[in-house]
């Protein structure tokens, strides 16, 4: 007995060595990625290494049971062997996983340190989640957008057969530079989200009221995706990340354009204050932003789903009163699914948007609304 025993537990010493000595084994097309940081390496270095050393310990107890079970059955005359009380026993299954357990704890820790470490970013960037769609805030620039599931309506119906990146796809990708130190400062401004990027190894809470922090450092110029790891709400399929890493010098001329038309839809806006834009030009307008934010919910011809979203087709919000029906889509309806679109669309959007919703699906109500009046709007609500 004492011989098995020994010769096990050195079957288990020396086939966790070996085989956690080399974790770069053969791929599997099954297990996590290696991806594309230094940190998801140590990431799925260490999944390898503890799968290793429990699949070793696992060999060994049930090679134990079933050998004891098959070769000292009762049947073949043997008798139980009484442990109790047994102190080299009791040292042995003490000792024994105290080991194991510091050989796993060591490098654990390190890598646990090395992925919590946010100091001395070269970029940081708020990353907000809002049901359902990402908001990225670069806090050195003044560059912030939303960044919007763009795979189309009819893929997701099945009018459509699905794109190879089904899902997983965006409006605004996420641009970080390769070669620098990252940093992501996660929130939320309505449920519990997960920005998670598997390439990075990234993957962290964006809590209502919290700032949580990770980073990544990418060396290889790329698209890399990722979507919503939390169950955050009906549409949370919808919810992908996509982050494209730009060499330095690449990534510097996408900020710089970034800039420029941030600067421009300045202009423009402070242009069209003080001049009216044509039906037409504002139908055109607010159709385009009608399929590509309203429509999910309320349906491309404005009839809603019954029981869960209402129609637009001559309900009073949108016959009614202006102000009321700009009220709701710059602030959303509190309680209900609506959400406040005034940081996600700029004032011509949502002047657009308003008039096309007013004069849609037969409602034909003639009315225009120009971004002067959502600037006043706005102006006047806060």
């Amino acid at each position: 007995m004492k011989k098995v025993i020994l010769s096990l537990l050195a079957f288990i010493c020396c086939t966790g060595a070996v085989l956690a000595a080399s974790p770069e084994s053969a791929p599997m097309p099954l297990n996590m990625t290696r991806g594309v940081t230094s940190i998801s390496a140590d990431v799925y270095d260490l999944h390898m290494r503890i799968f290793y050393i429990c699949t070793a310990i696992g060999v060994v107890v049930f090679g134990l049971m079933f050998w004891a079970m098959i070769f000292h059955r009762k049947s073949r005359g043997h008798k139980a062997a009484n442990f109790h009380e047994s102190v080299k026993v009791e040292i042995a299954w003490t000792v024994v996983p105290f080991i194991i357990l510091i050989v796993m704890a060591i490098p654990a820790t390190q890598t646990l340190i090395a992925m919590e470490d946010t100091s001395e970013p070269d970029v940081s960037i708020l990353v907000t989640g809002s049901q359902w769609k990402w908001h990225y805030k670069y806090m050195e620039n003044d560059i912030d957008f939303y960044s919007v599931l763009a795979t189309p309506t009819e893929q997701i119906t099945g009018k459509w057969d699905k794109g190879e990146n089904y899902l997983l796809e965006v409006d605004r990708p996420l641009v970080i530079p390769t070669g620098k130190k990252v940093r992501f400062l996660m929130t939320s401004d309505d449920v519990i989200h997960s920005w998670w990027v598997p390439d990075f190894a990234v993957k962290k809470d964006a809590n209502p009221g919290f700032i949580n922090e990770a980073w990544t450092k990418v060396d290889v110029p790329g698209i890399y995706r990722g979507k919503c790891a939390e169950l955050c709400g009906k549409d949370h399929g919808f919810m992908p990340v996509v982050v494209i890493a730009k060499s330095p010098s690449d990534y510097q001329a996408w900020v710089d354009m970034q800039v420029e038309q941030r600067r421009k839809a300045k202009e423009e806006e402070q242009r069209l204050l003080a001049m009216n834009m044509s039906m037409d030009e504002l139908m055109a307008e607010g159709k385009k932003v009608y399929l590509a934010n309203c429509a999910a919910c309320h349906q491309p011809n404005g009839a809603g789903l019954p029981g869960v979203f209402p129609g637009l087709v001559g309900t009073g919000v949108v016959t009614g009163d202006i102000n009321t029906h700009i009220n709701v889509v710059v602030n959303g309806v509190g309680g209900t699914a609506m959400q406040a679109f005034g940081k996600q669309l700029t004032k011509k959007q949502i002047a657009a948007v308003v008039t096309y919703e007013r004069n849609a699906w037969g409602n034909d109500t003639g009315d225009l609304v120009q971004v002067k009046d959502v600037f006043e709007f706005m102006k006047n609500s806060l």
